[in-house]
């Protein structure tokens, strides 16, 4: 059975208790880091030890429209793109151990 995601609030809370802060101190710099975020996604954003946030463009290509199946034009576009990081991924998912034979 899936758990539900956390709210603002209960990430709030949270960070404000692990930090030792008010929690409309730590609602304000979750509010903060995500403006940067946003300003700074054209340049690429990297929240350490989590991922990377960056900008890609897309080429134009021929899709089909599901409700007709004509064929159309998608324009080119840049849409956002979030990379997850080695750490974060290795800390949610432990990767397997190897178990290598030696050569004797």
């Amino acid at each position: 059975m899936a758990t539900k995601p956390m709210t603002k609030g209960q990430i709030v809370d949270h960070l404000s208790k692990k930090v030792g802060t008010t929690k409309k101190a730590a609602n304000q710099f979750l509010d903060e880091l995500v403006t940067l975020s946003y300003k700074e996604a054209k340049k690429d954003f990297t929240i350490p030890g989590l991922g990377k946030l960056t900008v890609a463009s897309r080429k134009k290509r021929i899709g089909r429209n599901p409700a007709t199946g004509e064929t159309m034009v998608i324009p080119a576009k840049k849409v956002l793109k979030f990379k997850i990081s080695k750490q974060a991924k290795d800390a949610v998912y432990p990767p397997a151990k190897t178990t290598r034979k030696r050569k004797r």
